[in-house]
């Protein structure tokens, strides 16, 4: 009888240690499926925000204006008026300036050669 016994504590065990693997189961799923949530959420955030700087920096490069000017004396040039209206700038704004030299300034021919 006693062995009967054994099996029957043995037998009664069984299901729950199946029902707390199950529930131990269940619970790292469900931790893995919010960590994947959070995991997509932070990565959309981070590429909505990488669109947005993105976008702001092609909007600051689009905003330009080509124009000839004078070298005058101490290097300094002129931006003229409708230029600074159509991109937006004023008295101590920092702007970027790419120089291409067109031509050099023709040296005078004296009269007297």
């Amino acid at each position: 009888m006693e062995v009967g016994k054994n099996m029957s504590n043995s037998e009664s065990e069984k299901p729950n240690l199946s029902q707390s693997a199950r529930e131990l189961v269940e619970k790292i799923a469900e931790t893995a499926v919010t960590q994947q949530i959070d995991f997509a959420r932070e990565s959309a955030l981070s590429q909505m925000d990488a669109m947005r700087t993105f976008l702001t920096a092609f909007q600051r490069l689009t905003q330009f204006a080509m124009f000839k000017t004078t070298v005058q004396s101490g290097g300094r040039i002129s931006i003229p008026e409708a230029e600074r209206q159509t991109v937006g700038i004023g008295d101590g704004d920092l702007v970027q300036v790419m120089i291409f030299p067109i031509a050099e300034k023709k040296a005078e021919v004296k009269k007297n050669e």
